[in-house]
């Protein structure tokens, strides 16, 4: 696998297009983010290893730069000094210095401008990853409302609305007819309360009257 193969092959948008289609798109959704981020290790390690190739040419080109300085001063000091030979050697390593100065500098130039390069395309690895974790989160409230949506359905199909209301119906029915016989054996025992009383009361009642009896026949004479 080369390195920012996904970033190549699948553009975000066509990446969701199959997330939707997907079975169990967060499941899918949770793939692609491992592969991504297994790739983004991989791009890490190439974009510092490039960077590691620019400074080095860097180095290289600043170090063959100063000495093309510092031998074109030499030069001038042994001409001065009417010391032919040593100014001779001075310009020649000038030039030599001169020769690789210009290949580092293009290889610095051509390994700056990869690691740009590798730079932009990690960052925007980076982001498409920032991207699919918030696109999981909201995968994650679709998938669960649309469970919670499916048993509500499942739910509302096995309850049957009408037979409920029978049902209930019956019960108040069967309540009233409870009710009504409570009431009825209130009565009766109501009546059978009265009659006891009415029993007493005439005993009481006869009573009085003899002891009246008494009374007056006591007080006929």
């Amino acid at each position: 696998m080369s390195i920012f193969k996904r970033l190549r092959d699948l553009t975000m948008s066509n990446l969701y297009s199959l997330i939707e289609k997907a079975e169990d798109p967060i499941k899918m959704t949770d793939q692609y983010l491992r592969d991504m981020q297994e790739d983004l290790g991989e791009a890490e390690k190439a974009v510092a290893a490039q960077i590691a190739l620019e400074k080095k040419f860097k180095v290289l080109y600043e170090e063959q730069e100063a000495l093309v300085k510092k031998r074109e001063e030499q030069a001038h000091v042994a001409a001065q000094a009417k010391n032919i030979d040593l100014a001779r050697r001075a310009l020649e390593e000038k030039k030599a210095a001169e020769q690789k100065m210009v290949e580092y500098k293009e290889g610095y130039e051509k390994n700056k401008l990869a690691a740009d390069g590798l730079r932009d395309k990690l960052t925007e690895m980076k982001k498409q990853i920032t991207e699919l974790k918030n696109k999981r989160e909201t995968l994650v409230a679709r998938v669960n409302a649309a469970k919670a949506q499916k048993t509500i359905n499942q739910a509302m199909a096995g309850f049957d609305g009408n037979s409920a209301m029978a049902g209930l119906k019956r019960m108040e029915e069967k309540a009233l007819q409870m009710e009504a016989e409570a009431e009825a054996s209130g009565e009766v025992y109501k009546k059978e309360s009265s009659l006891d009383d009415e029993i007493a009361k005439l005993s009481k009642d006869q009573q009085v009257e003899d002891e009246l009896a008494a009374l007056m026949k006591k007080y006929e004479g």
